[in-house]
């Protein structure tokens, strides 16, 4: 750790105001070193991994932290504000402020010192000595380990237990707790936990025995800080805890005993749980991580209370971040948040069959004509020298494929909601929506069904012996019976009459209606930039070509030309007017020209993230633009994916590409009107100066 942190990588004064001047000032000390090779490249990476979460912490603590290829080395910046900085904790602003900053490929040996900091983090007495230090070599060797807090007189109670678990807690190793936890003995006993009983004594009372798992995106700070929270929580609840920690320095998967003999489970993530299969048929508490470190203890009491009704439950998801499966939120979250999470589990399961299936379907009609489709079944007649074969395969496949969109939505819907045992009802309410011409709107409510019947149903207490065939028998059955019987006989045929209305009115679309369906799809696709508006208005024009017609087909279109306009703007923006742009953000803007042309809007996520003020609203413009050209311009698409690359199946494709580039003119011209108009500090401009001058070099 001594070669982590100096005394030049510590600021006992940081004046910085805003979380992004905090990060910046703390950076710039590594970039003294060299420990940084690319200051704004590291800010970037800093920024994407805030807006997965806020790094603030209860206590006045906030971690910014990141993995990134312009680290050279482990390097750790602290700096202590005095009137505190707002890093997204519930609790107020921070007052001590570590910038972890980890090398893409660093190794477990660095990684496992940075997780051992992040345990002390949870140390009272470790952030009172850093409140109070007088200078910053004094604060580089507290953290580093080389000087130790000036420990309090602890008041005399249970002499034999409080030193050793005081001592077990402070040397971080993350096994130690967990086994001076199951070895202590409970508190009914004597504090002889080596003497066997006396014959005839009656057998002390098992202790409460918990398994959890901790997780976050970046694995290197809140995973191992909720783990030494539970841990602690856990012992002084005179509970037994073993805490697997999938952090960035690897796993030790649990002893298998260990898990069988649990009474209950604890899930604090951000990301998908490893092999959590392991957990199935138990009490299972899910949440995301920040809750393990904020309240921990309400953790603990909730999967007692859980275990003491019979209350099983399949391991549910948690929050956030990268897939929406796998999240389910804090508990006071909002049902509509909730909502949401749970439509984007099954439209982000749902997409690679839109890909495969609606690519197939395109090239098979450019291959064989519009009348592919009255082709005889491939497996009965094929030529291997014709080309219409070879179409009808493609077209045959591909409507395979695309018949699977509405039972996999529904399934993973369910999912979201209520992990593996949804997904046979989901994906029987889905073919049941199928069967009954319900569409994409059957599907949607066929999951929501099915996830809420499985939810309700795991919320019944039942006996022990019958907990293992819950998941596997059991729900899958009642809850198949509950939704097939609700989509066939009560809901299904009035949202099958609200799909053909949909479809309807998609073929009579046309002038100005249509003009401003695209302008406000164009708007939605610009808004996130391939985030849970982007993936709505995506999800409604796929959903089109399950029954296409002509209206259907020109959403589709209209919704490609617009995902393709923010990355496209930003790449022209960099290229022109290179000067108003970092290093960084230059080099993006080289691959945002082919993640564009691929209709890959996320390629304009790296300059929103830095200035969304001014880059989101110019995108949004050019994509309401091109998203009404379009409409206007009647271009059609059977594609649901694939950019410029799928220009030959597009209906008008010239003007297509015009409405594309009229739209990304407008929005490259926008950010630049943008970023020249602001006030730049005098570095900044220093800076511009020195980029002209490199550039006319």
């Amino acid at each position: 750790m001594s070669t982590m942190i100096t005394a030049d990588l510590v600021d006992l004064d940081l004046s910085a105001d805003t979380k992004e001047a905090a990060a910046r000032s703390l950076a710039e000390r590594m970039a003294a070193l060299g420990r940084v090779t690319d200051l704004d490249g590291f800010l970037a990476d800093v920024a994407a991994r805030e807006a997965q979460m806020p790094t603030g912490l209860d206590g006045g603590i906030g971690i910014p932290h990141c993995r990134s290829a312009h680290v050279t080395e482990p390097t750790l910046a602290f700096g202590r504000s005095a009137a505190g900085i707002d890093f997204g904790a519930f609790d107020g602003p921070a007052d001590l402020i570590f910038l972890i900053a980890a090398p893409a490929g660093a190794d477990d040996a660095h990684l496992t010192i940075l997780s051992s900091l992040a345990r002390q983090l949870m140390d009272e007495q470790f952030t009172t000595a850093l409140r109070s230090a007088t200078s910053a070599a004094a604060a580089a060797a507290l953290i580093a380990g080389e000087q130790l807090p000036a420990k309090e007189q602890a008041p005399a109670e249970a002499p034999a237990e409080a030193p050793v678990e005081e001592s077990t807690e402070a040397s971080a190793p993350s096994e130690a707790p967990v086994k001076e936890s199951t070895e202590t003995p409970a508190p009914s006993e004597t504090p002889a936990p080596a003497e066997a009983p006396t014959a005839g004594a009656p057998a002390a009372e098992q202790p409460f025995r918990i398994v959890a798992v901790t997780s976050c995106p970046t694995g290197i700070a809140h995973t191992y800080m909720a783990a030494e929270a539970l841990e602690r929580a856990a012992a002084e609840a005179g509970v037994e805890i073993v805490v697997e920690t999938q952090g960035s320095a690897g796993f030790t998967r649990l002893d298998p005993a260990v898990v069988a003999a649990a009474d209950g489970v604890i899930f604090a993530h951000d990301v998908p749980v490893r092999e959590k299969e392991r957990f199935t048929g138990k009490p299972t508490v899910d949440v995301g991580v920040k809750a393990g470190i904020n309240r921990p203890a309400e953790l603990v009491a909730e999967v007692r209370d859980k275990a003491a009704r019979g209350e099983v439950t399949s391991p549910a998801t948690a929050p956030g971040r990268p897939t929406p499966v796998e999240n389910a939120g804090e508990p006071d979250e909002g049902y509509g948040t909730k909502l949401r999470k749970w439509l984007m589990s099954g439209v982000s399961y749902m997409v690679p069959f839109v890909a495969a299936g609606g690519l197939l379907i395109a090239l098979g009609f450019a291959l064989g004509g519009w009348d592919i489709n009255k082709a005889p079944s491939v497996a009965e007649h094929f030529d291997w020298g014709q080309v219409d074969s070879w179409a009808a395969l493609m077209f045959q496949t591909g409507g395979l494929a695309f018949s699977f969109l509405v039972p996999v939505l529904a399934g993973y819907i369910a999912y979201g909601m209520a992990d593996r045992p949804g997904l046979v009802p989901g994906f029987v309410g889905g073919a049941v929506a199928l069967t009954i011409n319900a569409g994409f709107l059957g599907g949607l409510v066929a999951g929501l069904v099915a996830g809420g019947t499985v939810l309700a149903i795991q919320k019944v207490r039942i006996p022990p012996v019958l907990r293992g065939i819950m998941p596997v028998v059991v729900i899958p059955l009642l809850s198949s019976m509950v939704v097939g019987f609700l989509m066939f006989l009560v809901i299904g045929k009035p949202i099958a009459s609200l799909q053909k209305a949909l479809t309807d009115w998609l073929s009579g679309l046309s002038g100005a209606n249509a003009v401003i369906l695209g302008v406000i799809l164009g708007l939605m696709m610009c808004f996130d930039l391939g985030g849970p508006v982007n993936k709505v208005a995506y999800a409604f024009a796929v959903g089109g070509l399950a029954n296409p017609n002509e209206g259907s087909l020109k959403v589709m279109a209209a919704v490609m030309a617009a995902g393709m306009v923010p990355p496209l703007a930003m790449a022209l923006a960099t290229t022109v007017r290179g000067r108003l742009f970092t290093r960084a953000e230059r080099e993006n803007g080289k691959a945002a020209w082919v993640l564009g042309a691929s209709f890959i809007s996320e390629g304009a996520i790296p300059f929103a993230a830095a200035d969304p003020l001014r880059v989101i609203p110019a995108a949004m413009a050019g994509g309401a633009v091109t998203g009404a050209l379009s409409m206007a311009f009647e271009c059609t698409l059977r594609a649901p994916h694939g950019g410029v690359f799928v220009i030959p199946l597009i209906g008008n494709p010239l003007l297509y590409l015009l409405a594309i580039a009229a739209g990304t003119l407008v929005s490259a011209g926008l950010v630049i009107l943008l970023k020249s108009a602001r006030k730049r500090a005098p570095e900044e401009q220093q800076a511009e100066a020195a980029t002209e001058v490199t550039v006319a070099a």
